[in-house]
């Protein structure tokens, strides 16, 4: 499992970071993607029992 979670947790923050990216860029669509990317890493961490959002 520490293989999965340094996994999950860096595409998380990777994510965010470009999320936060397209934000200040204006780019509406890619800040959408970025969300909704987001949401699945999120989703799929939990399912495995992993609590990403402290």
């Amino acid at each position: 499992m520490g293989e999965f979670l340094a996994e999950i947790k860096g595409r998380i923050n990777e994510t965010h970071r470009s999320l936060r990216s397209a934000q200040a860029a204006g780019d509406e669509f890619l800040a959408e993607t970025h969300a909704s990317e987001l949401e699945d890493l999120h989703r799929i961490a939990a399912r495995n029992g992993i609590d990403t959002r402290c």
